[in-house]
């Protein structure tokens, strides 16, 4: 059994050494560093002394734990998530070492008696050597207006006018502050909330697993929410019990969409049925029109309460045109955009932006970009322009000002760009003004010219009024994908703070593209990504997979923020088609100035390839049953195809180094930032999607948004530990936080209810599949006990 024991560990030595050399070799010879090889070797040696009862096999492995030590230091200093992967498997590994059968298998050696403290003493200088070696990263560039001293006191006026105690809107407000006049929970009571009801959206239905991202909205004594699986709920604001709920299907399946949000139209000089009415979209899409009251169709909108939105829409494949957020009302319009899945093919469903009567159902007016001067439905037999930027994300409006803000999406494809448009090129990845009357351009601001990464706008515009050293003025901030944070006019789109044109980088693209030699930044404000990538950033559970995710980035063409996607070379694109910033946007303490944002640093790897190698692959259409995001993007009809999605290691977890989700506040007014701090715990991730249960705060990638109240509180989920949790606003300190059902992965709302007079916050607990987080159908309401 002795003899068994020690050939077991012997042989494991020699198959992690066989891995390591070897990865380390196909590293080394891409450029990398050679620490794997020299390693690998160094194991391998020791596994076959071992086998051969050399007693000099485990001086070789102590010898390599200690230079290992000194170089994880010195990559990565002191930081526990870095060290984790390159320090815990090589010990926990040396453990076997000391088994006897190992240990007492050679010839004692007269200098063994000294080994314990001549290696403790060696580990000690290997820290002290890596710690002093270790070289400064590069910027990061949340710093780059530095750190504010203190949290901003109350200003002389707030940013906006926010007095209801209800939740009337997706955002709130129509200008989409995430921000709540209710002062009732404060830092110092916050510890003492409690479940106080929940509320059972589902059963699920067959089909595709989609999860519950809405953010209800609360009118009145009612809340009202919708689903992924074409339903529509009202629930008693007090305790939470079901009123009503509407299957918008009509036959319909659900095609694995979101419905993040519905709205709520109260119709002038009008009584009775309908007089309060939700508008939502379903999945065929159709816009919908409901009693509040009742959930009945309101029978004066469209054809029997339902408008259908595929009219003038080119055809396309099943489930490849959609509506995920919340309709806008403004003068008595819904305004709704519209969602393409990425990468699928030139001559997909338009883009269009429509804007129909709240009462009836009629068509007010049309946004086309290809048809600039046309306001209403194309005529017979045409469509409108197939291809052109849609706008999924959510929508803001300015009702003194006449004007309806949409945050744009690309011209698809996404990663090929050579045969969009001019009037594509306007609108594209931008944020744009129509007017509310007529839906004529305003006034259009490109956030990434000439889009090639999936550089959506996702987030919806915030309009606050911002002091400036001219006065105060109309202000719209507009978060993006790539981290940055514009601040601009609302009524002329010119940039309040400062707007740079940064060279980016250039060449190497394939026949037919172009680029743009410049692409905008907010240097006035912090940018919510990571700092350039390094090779000793790249991160895994283990030092093998840690490795291929090193040779992985060798491979890789990188040469920071926006590199050029590259024909036949895999491209990273830092940060990844999630964010930066995504469609939980941005939160606003009106009171203070202080802006709320949760945040990704999460790569992407794209590889471009031809058409005949698309072929080759078969990469095919998306079956429609997913939000988008598919690795395949055929991108038909156009030179090329593309694969690609999340920086990966083998096992399913990340390629670079945690944190990747992120929570942060900004000082408006000094652009400064207060504090950022990773979100969430590892409890409920792990390699290959098994939770580590492990409750150590680790940065989970996030999605979803922030509420922030008067009473100085952060309300987030957003993570993927199924944790709920409330923040003080100025410095970011967990004050208290709750175990949700399922993924909090939506944006919380909170509210008065008239019954009791109690402050409700409340947060849909649904998940998200393409993250592996945990899914669920319940509503969840906290608030402080009777």
């Amino acid at each position: 059994m002795t003899v068994w024991t020690r050939r077991a560990v012997a042989a494991l030595l020699m198959v992690v050494g066989l891995g390591l050399g070897a990865g380390g070799a196909a590293l080394a010879w891409y450029g990398g560093s050679p620490y794997y090889l020299l390693t690998g070797v160094a194991v391998l040696v020791s596994g076959i002394m071992v086998w051969r009862r050399d007693p000099r096999g485990i001086p070789l492995y102590a010898a390599m734990l200690i230079w290992t030590t000194a170089w994880a230091v010195w990559e990565v200093g002191f930081e526990p998530w870095q060290l984790l992967p390159r320090l815990l498997a090589p010990f926990v590994l040396g453990l076997a070492l000391l088994l006897p059968a190992v240990r007492r298998a050679g010839p004692r050696r007269p200098a063994a008696a000294l080994g314990w403290p001549a290696f403790a003493g060696a580990l000690l200088l290997a820290l002290a050597a890596g710690g002093l070696l270790h070289p400064d990263g590069p910027a990061e560039p949340i710093l780059r207006r530095g750190i504010a001293d203190r949290a901003p006191g109350p200003l002389a006026q707030p940013l906006a006018r926010i007095d209801r105690e209800d939740w009337p809107a997706f955002g709130n407000d129509q200008g989409g502050t995430r921000f709540s006049p209710l002062a009732d929970l404060t830092p110092q009571n916050v510890g003492g909330l409690e479940v106080a009801w929940e509320a059972e959206t589902g059963p699920d239905t067959p089909g595709p697993a989609t999860a519950l991202e809405a953010t209800p909205i609360m009118v009145g004594d009612a809340l009202y929410l919708c689903d992924g699986h074409n339903r529509v709920l009202a629930l008693d604001a007090e305790t939470g019990r079901e009123r009503w709920r509407h299957d918008m299907s009509n036959g319909t399946p659900p095609s694995g969409k979101p419905c993040r949000g519905v709205a709520h139209y109260a119709v002038p000089d009008m009584t009775g049925p309908c007089a309060h009415r939700v508008i939502a979209a379903s999945q065929t899409p159709e816009l919908i029109a409901l009693d509040a009251a009742t959930g009945q169709p309101c029978t004066d909108f469209g054809k029997d309460g339902r408008v259908d939105l595929r009219e003038g829409i080119s055809a396309y494949p099943r489930g490849q045109y959609y509506v995920s957020s919340a309709p806008q009302i403004i003068r008595g319009k819904a305004v709704v955009g519209g969602g393409i899945p990425d990468g699928q093919f030139w001559g997909g469903p338009s883009g269009v932006i429509r804007a129909f009567d709240a009462r009836t159902g009629d068509l007010a007016w049309a946004f086309d970009p290809g048809h600039p001067d046309r306001i209403g439905a194309p005529p017979p037999g045409e469509t409108y322009t197939p291809s052109s930027p849609n706008s999924w994300a959510p929508i803001s409006a300015d009702e003194a000002l006449g004007l309806v803000y949409l945050p744009m999406g690309n011209a698809t494809p996404d990663n090929f760009g050579g045969l969009r448009r001019p009037f594509d090129e306007e609108v594209s990845s931008a944020v744009i003004a129509l007017d509310a009357e007529t839906g004529r351009l305003r006034w259009s601001f490109q956030a990434t010219h000439h889009d090639i990464w999936d550089y959506d706008t996702p987030s919806q515009p915030t309009l606050v009024d911002l002091p400036t050293a001219n006065g105060v003025r109309p202000a719209l901030i507009q978060p993006t994908k790539r981290g940055e944070v514009f601040v601009l006019d609302r009524e002329t789109g010119r940039p309040i703070k400062p707007v740079t044109e940064v060279a980016a980088p250039q060449g190497d693209i394939g026949a037919g593209e172009r680029l743009a030699p410049t692409q905008p930044a907010s240097l006035d404000l912090p940018a919510f990504r990571g700092a350039t990538l390094r090779e000793s950033d790249m991160w895994g559970a283990t030092p093998l997979d840690q490795m291929l995710c090193r040779i992985l980035f060798r491979q890789s063409r990188y040469e920071g923020h926006l590199t050029p996607i590259t024909l036949g070379k895999p491209v990273l694109i830092d940060p990844g088609s999630v964010g930066g910033v995504n469609w939980g946007s941005a939160s606003i303490d009106v009171d203070r100035g202080i802006m709320i944002a949760n945040w990704m640093r999460f790569p992407d790897r794209v590889e471009l390839v031809t058409r005949e190698v698309a072929n080759q692959r078969q990469l095919t259409l998306s079956d429609g049953q997913s939000p988008g995001g598919d690795a395949d993007r055929p991108m038909l009809n156009t030179p090329y195809g593309a694969y690609g999605g999340l920086f990966m290691s083998p096992l399913g977890v990340p390629c670079t180094a945690p944190p990747w989700g992120l929570t942060a506040a900004v000082d408006l007014t000094s652009g400064r930032l207060l504090w950022s701090k990773p979100l969430g715990t590892a409890r409920d991730t792990g390699p290959l999607d098994i939770p580590s249960m492990l409750p150590l705060t680790v940065g989970t990638p996030v999605s979803g948004g922030a509420v922030t109240t008067r009473g100085g509180l952060v309300f987030v989920g957003a993570s993927m530990d199924r944790t709920f949790r409330a923040l003080d606003v100025a410095t970011g300190r967990e004050l208290w936080q709750a175990r949700l059902p399922g993924g909090g992965n939506a944006t919380p709302m909170t509210y008065r209810s008239p019954v009791s007079g109690r402050q409700f916050v409340v947060v849909a607990a649904g998940g998200k599949p393409p993250l592996a987080i945990s899914l669920g159908t319940k509503l969840v309401a906290y608030a402080l006990p009777r």
